[in-house]
């Protein structure tokens, strides 16, 4: 180890455990020590699960291309077709209907160029990124002070008849307030509309079936649900109208989306799938309650609905303090949470959610606080005392 060039740089890294705060992580550079951060961003990604690394590792195993008819081949496909009717059954779909992606964002780029050729595109003003950039030219559907979609003005856009396909998240990942999207699919089925919903955040999250939505398709994210980055999938409906594939190539999801999967993400995407259905989402809403309670105290102002949110996931402005010193001061104090805003090349930029939802200059003010599937009563302690002393500071 002496001669090591992370010896030799002073680096050594490993992991220490804290009571009540679970595993976290520990650099050292020269023998001084740095704490690891208390994990506040799960709408980011969320940390891996151990049932989801030890599946990666045990598929790395697996030696063949899933496209091949050998032994090894059939072992691969044996692998991923496994996963296809874990993850299909777990969020109401046929296993023939679900395609893999390399991610929640190809997944919703491939449902607007699948779904809506010759239509005309509807998005919610809240949509992700992933969205608002594969739907450029969009119509835009408000929502209220809450950020609700407004199904009135939806119902008034699709009332002309015009061929269309609307894209709607089922939560938003800033605020996490839950859309009606059921009442937007019975909207749209009756006006001969094609719905698609982003569950990339909902996932995981709350209750999520594509048959219980009645939508046409439906967009997931393995890392989203503690499972490795790199993979996800859209979910068709049997009625979906599904035209084109957004990439070609050697044939591969029944021709809809060429490439040669990577088996092991896919075994560790279905692993996060299946244990994210028995995470205790009333405990993780009584910890992001707490954390709200303490932030409220210090002068905060929780942004969007008050009640139809996820459970992990709270938007918390603080009037006068620019969210990116927010963010940078709490990560001084080793609490690691996100801007409100979308996040481009590191940049804050003011949300464009916040602002759709009318809040002035509180769009730039605010932090999302996003809870993990691992989070403790420790590390919603420790942001309670860093929110109070960084609201102090930056009230002055």
């Amino acid at each position: 180890m002496a001669g090591s060039p992370a010896a030799r740089s002073g680096w050594r890294r490993g992991w220490c455990r804290r009571e009540r705060r679970g595993w976290c992580r520990r650099e050292r550079r020269g023998g001084a020590r740095v704490t690891a951060v208390h994990y506040l961003d799960a709408n980011a990604t969320q940390p891996l699960r151990p049932a989801a690394r030890d599946a990666v590792l045990a598929a790395f195993a697996v030696t063949g291309n899933p496209s091949s008819v050998h032994a090894a081949g059939r072992a691969a496909r044996r692998v991923m077709e496994d996963a296809r009717e874990v993850i299909a059954g777990g969020f109401g779909a046929r296993a023939q209907d679900l395609i893999f992606t390399s991610g929640g964002t190809e997944a919703d780029a491939l449902a607007v160029h699948a779904l809506g050729q010759g239509r005309r595109l509807i998005v919610s003003a809240i949509e992700h990124d992933a969205i608002r950039s594969a739907a450029a030219g969009a119509a835009i559907v408000p929502v209220d002070r809450h950020g609700v979609v407004d199904l009135e003005a939806l119902g008034t856009l699709l009332s002309d008849g015009v061929p269309s396909l609307v894209c709607l998240m089922l939560a938003n990942n800033e605020t996490g307030v839950i859309q009606p999207v059921d009442q937007a699919a019975a909207l749209c089925r009756q006006h001969g509309a094609v719905l698609h919903v982003d569950a990339v955040q909902a996932a995981g999250r709350m209750p999520v079936r594509l048959d219980r939505l009645n939508a046409h398709s439906l967009a997931i994210s393995s890392h989203k649900l503690g499972g490795p980055a790199g993979v996800g999938a859209l979910l068709l409906a049997p009625d979906a109208p599904f035209a084109a594939a957004l990439i070609g190539g050697g044939g591969q999801e029944r021709g809809r989306r060429g490439g040669t999967p990577t088996v092991a993400l896919v075994a560790g995407f279905a692993a996060a799938a299946r244990e994210s259905a028995t995470d205790d989402l009333r405990a993780v809403a009584a910890l992001r309650d707490a954390a709200e309670r303490a932030a409220v105290a210090n002068g905060a102002v929780i942004c969007g609905d008050p009640e139809l949110r996820l459970a992990n996931t709270t938007c918390l402005a603080l009037p006068g303090a620019a969210a990116g010193i927010q963010v940078i001061a709490l990560d001084l104090e080793k609490i690691a949470v996100s801007a409100g805003a979308a996040c481009s090349s590191g940049k804050v930029q003011t949300s464009h959610v916040l602002k759709a939802m009318g809040m002035g200059a509180l769009a730039g003010e605010a932090i999302r606080v996003s809870l993990p599937w691992n989070v403790t009563t420790g590390d919603i302690e420790a942001f309670a005392a860093a929110y109070e002393r960084v609201a102090a500071r930056l009230r002055k």
